[in-house]
């Protein structure tokens, strides 16, 4: 015997009538963009631009420079500036291929210890005699 199921009536749905719509808001008006602040002035170059540091060693503290133009010589001051690194001292020592020499010049690659870490492109400037 098989049982039959009831069938439900399916009940008539109402429709609901929707509320009108609002009218629409209006936006409110952006105050004009502020301008932005002047990017701060260049600061002046502290001397002759002579070369670029190519490579820096943490250990020993020393950074491989190549000379682009003048001479550099054992007790000249140096300015290194970079997008992190910006520091004065004094030449204390110059090597070249792991020998000291007291000048190196024009397109000369050398090591140089600093006091302070300096990044490849470091730019270096050679400082005025006081």
């Amino acid at each position: 015997m098989a049982v039959k199921k009831k069938v439900k009536a399916k009940a008539k749905s109402k429709r609901i009538a929707k509320p009108a719509r609002k009218p629409a808001r209006k936006r409110a008006v952006r105050p004009a963009a502020k301008p932005k602040p002047a990017s701060p002035p260049e600061r002046a170059l502290p001397g002759e631009r002579i070369g670029v540091v190519t490579h820096y060693y943490a250990n020993p503290m020393v950074a491989i420079v190549k000379l682009e133009t003048a001479t550099l010589r054992v007790g000249d001051s140096i300015h290194i500036r970079g997008h992190t690194s910006d520091f004065s001292q004094r030449v204390e020592s110059l090597q070249v291929e792991h020998a000291a020499v007291n000048e190196v010049g024009p397109n000369d690659d050398f090591g140089i210890k600093v006091v302070q870490h300096a990044r490849e492109h470091d730019v270096v400037y050679k400082l005025p005699a006081s």
